[in-house]
């Protein structure tokens, strides 16, 4: 088992991954260990190494720190996406995409089916996974808690395996039902995905999660860009109401 889990953490590592499959059902089901939940561990590797050395205080300490710092690429991909919404060929979904990140700038937490409305937008130029430029992709990487000091060709590979592993894991975890999930569990994973659920009660977490997996469980594979994106538009206001 544990040779299996280095040998999967380097293939998707290096962009070599297969689809998870079983493997992240079972993973789900069987190999729940604390913070991680099951994932893949090159996903989530400070906090493999701070839950065994540092006391619950001291974790949630260094997770606002570190969300505090992933949070500084929020402004910047919202900026982006009211840039590039004129590019968008579809009228239409030009002015939903103003519309939705004017409204995000004003602290609401879209509905989910706003988001999906969008997602004909990041399957095509320009925001497309391949048509993605460069800064972006940087912004996304720390957004994901990834390093964004690489090549443009290697972080875009990386942010095509890291969605894929996401995507297959949320349909994995859709199978398995959010209820089947502990409190540390169900935080774990949210905060995975982009929401600092340190400070959020289980319900909201458990609610939270519940959308992230309602808009990843309906994208195609070409569309996984707007799963990345959804790191920044279903997590930035959600301690906020909803207006």
């Amino acid at each position: 088992m544990a040779l299996s889990r280095v040998c999967w953490a380097r293939a998707a590592l290096w962009g070599s991954a297969v689809p998870p499959g079983l493997y992240v059902v079972r993973r789900l089901q069987f190999v729940r260990s604390g913070l991680t939940w099951g994932a893949p561990r090159y996903l989530f590797p400070r906090q493999l190494l701070i839950q065994h050395f540092w006391t619950p205080k001291q974790q949630i300490d260094f997770l606002d720190i570190y969300h505090a710092l992933r949070k500084q690429s929020h402004p910047e991909i919202l900026c982006y996406l009211e840039k590039v919404a004129p590019l968008i060929s579809d009228a239409g979904l030009q002015w939903h995409m103003t519309e939705l990140c004017a409204k995000m700038q004003h602290g609401t937490h879209p509905a989910v089916h706003d988001i999906l409305a969008l997602r004909e937008c990041f399957a095509n130029h320009p925001l497309g996974m391949d048509q993605l430029r460069a800064l972006q992709m940087k912004a996304l990487s720390r957004a994901m808690l990834l390093t964004p000091y690489l090549p443009s060709v290697l972080l875009r590979h990386r942010l095509k395996t890291h969605s894929t592993v996401i995507h297959q894991l949320d349909k994995a975890l859709a199978k398995l039902g959010v209820g089947q999930l502990t409190a540390q569990e169900v935080k774990s994973a949210c905060y995975l995905r982009g929401l600092n659920s340190t400070h959020i009660a289980e319900e909201r977490c458990r609610t939270w999660l519940g959308e992230w997996l309602q808009i990843s469980c309906s994208l195609k594979e070409t569309e996984l860009s707007l799963l990345l994106h959804n790191v920044v538009l279903l997590s930035i206001n959600y301690t906020g109401s909803r207006r």
